[in-house]
């Protein structure tokens, strides 16, 4: 980890360090020996503290390197850190991000978390562990893995779709999740097609191909369907997919499903 610090701040800090990179300091820390006094005191002085301040500065630059780890913080950013009128060191203000994979050991701080302005199918979505975000096209997406997920969005845009979300049904996806998964996508009234992209090294497409055909069974689906599943158990799932009886485009290449599923709402 990393601290990086300047004498300058504001909401133009970019700015600080493109003009004057001297003023921001970036100082390594050891996850093992975390803050030394000998760092603190050195940092509380490259901040332009004086006197008295300077030990008082230190003490409070080592305890927000304690808060960083003990909340399993991402960032902690303060903006501004200086003097009261009675030359007390303060953090007036400050923003802290959380690691969501530490949710299990922090459910205190992910207790507050305000959800009055996210958007109610995101939240649905993180209570069955699928990672999803609505975007503004016509064709939803249900894939593994963020990086699959960016590209699939990125090869629709290609062929000169749009896609309606990012969904990630991660690792370890079951049968209910991906009915879920369907359950959310087929609620968006903007959606015209659906495109399923899985990679079977971890997630077994057999798994995929049941939940998509209960999916389409309970949703009584009637907007085209695109599948590509490739990897572990992808045979098995294809004749699952084939003996279903629904209306399935299966595709082998990614890049003829991507183009399948835009000619679906052109």
């Amino acid at each position: 980890s990393s601290g990086i610090n300047a004498e300058y701040g504001g909401v133009d800090i970019e700015e600080v360090a493109e003009r004057t990179p001297e003023r921001v300091h970036k100082i390594p820390v050891d996850i093992f020996e975390g803050v030394s006094d000998e760092v603190a005191l050195d940092l509380a002085r490259k901040l332009e503290f004086v006197g008295g301040a300077v030990e008082q500065a230190a003490a409070e630059i080592k305890k927000l390197y304690e808060l960083f780890l003990g909340v399993d913080a991402t960032q902690v950013e303060v903006n501004p850190f200086g003097l009261t009128d009675e030359s007390e060191v303060v953090c007036f203000d400050a923003k802290i991000n959380f690691d969501d994979n530490a949710q299990f050991r922090q459910k205190e701080v992910f207790q507050m978390e305000d959800t009055s302005e996210s958007d109610p199918r995101e939240l649905e979505a993180a209570q069955s562990d699928l990672n999803y975000i609505a975007m503004e096209g016509n064709i939803a997406c249900l894939v593994n893995g963020a990086g699959l997920a960016m590209a699939t969005m990125d090869i629709i845009q290609l062929h000169g779709g749009s896609p309606a979300n990012f969904l990630d049904v991660g690792g370890k996806v079951q049968e209910a999740q991906v009915e879920k998964a369907f359950n959310i996508l087929t609620r968006d009234p903007g959606v015209k097609a659906i495109f399923v992209n899985i990679f079977g090294g971890i997630v077994d497409c057999k798994v995929i191909a049941v939940g998509i055909i209960g999916a389409c069974q309970k949703t009584k689906l009637e907007l085209p369907l695109v599948v590509r599943l490739k990897g572990s158990n992808m045979e098995a799932a294809r004749e699952l997919l084939a003996g279903s009886g629904l209306q399935i485009q299966a595709h082998d290449q990614l890049n003829e499903a991507a183009e399948a599923a835009v000619q679906c709402v052109m």
